[in-house]
């Protein structure tokens, strides 16, 4: 048995923010922020606006793309590294949106890889014959989490969720190849300080604004190109494919500087690799959906064409999987 994708949505706040808006407040400026990152917009939540609200908008599109109703939904899988509550997660809150009865659903916490890794497991169901439809969610509210004096960091990240519904097919289409892997020595390359439960919230905490994300950002921009050529390269072993057989190539959408390095090392043409970061900016576990969605809206991605995914993330962890749409 195979899981192929029948239908991605994406979803993103209202408000859009270039980078000279951005630049009245923050110690920065367009100039600046595009030649380090490529980005020039982002989007960004507003005040009373729910996050979770963007990942039920997103599966709903989905649903619709692909002609199916809630109620043929057979587990939902939702990727975020920052849930509406520490307890409970986003999926109870996107399910109970969605209207989801009796359905199964949980939060997988794998950084920018979450949606690899949840497309990943989705597939895993599927084939075990648990299942016979599963929607994966990648969803990030960064703007919740930065620390909105750090140039270094604020800059890069933007809100929003993808989404897409995995549904049981041949063994020819969908998910072909997998590799999912992991170097927990690296494990603060990206982290947040306090506000778990090796270091709970304080007063001290937050004076010292340790609730922040904190990220090392030459030392992530030295893994990521490697791992993700790495993850890829296996996924396309597993899935008996050459790097020219590929159609199209997703990465993370971390910074335009990391996705060209990325393809130079593969001697891939640029024209290949989907990018949309210039727009929607680091949007974590949600950016791979975001951009397929995307992709695949607009006519570049079509039936049979050849995709890979692949991110690297906070943990650290790492991953690709091959499909054919």
């Amino acid at each position: 048995m195979g899981a192929r994708i029948v239908g991605t949505g994406a979803a993103l706040p209202q408000r859009c923010v270039s980078n000279a808006e951005l630049a009245g407040s923050v110690d920065t400026s367009d100039a600046w922020i595009v030649q380090r990152t490529g980005i020039r917009t982002r989007y960004l939540l507003g005040e009373g606006e729910t996050p979770s609200s963007l990942g039920v908008t997103a599966c709903r599109r989905a649903l619709e793309a692909a002609g199916r109703r809630t109620e043929d939904v057979d587990l939902l899988v939702v990727a975020t590294t920052f849930p509406d509550m520490t307890c409970p997660g986003t999926s109870a809150f996107v399910a109970q949106d969605l209207g989801l009865e009796g359905t199964p659903f949980f939060d997988l916490t794998a950084g920018c890889t979450g949606f690899v890794y949840g497309l990943a497991m989705a597939g895993a169901y599927i084939a075990a014959g648990l299942g016979e439809r599963v929607l994966v969610l990648g969803f990030e509210a960064l703007s919740r989490v930065v620390d909105w004096s750090d140039r270094r960091t604020c800059v890069l990240f933007g809100d929003g969720a993808g989404a897409v519904l995995l549904e049981r097919g041949s063994s020819e289409e969908g998910i072909l190849g997998v590799s999912l892997r992991g170097d927990p020595s690296k494990a603060l390359l990206l982290h947040t300080p306090a506000g778990g439960t090796r270091r709970p919230a304080s007063h001290a905490t937050v004076e010292a604004r340790e609730h922040f994300l904190r990220m090392e950002g030459s030392g992530v921009f030295r893994s990521a190109v490697p791992l993700m050529r790495e993850a890829m390269d296996r996924a396309l072993h597993a899935a008996s494919m050459s790097r020219e057989e590929v159609d199209w190539i997703i990465p993370h959408q971390a910074n335009v500087r990391i996705i060209d390095a990325f393809a130079d090392r593969l001697g891939l043409p640029r024209e290949r690799v989907v990018i949309n970061v210039d727009r929607v900016a680091n949007t974590s576990a949600a950016s791979i959906p975001i951009a397929l969605d995307e992709a695949v809206r607009d006519g570049r991605i079509r039936p049979g064409h050849a995709v890979v995914l692949t991110a690297f993330g906070a943990g650290v962890t790492y991953g690709a999987v091959a499909l054919r749409m």
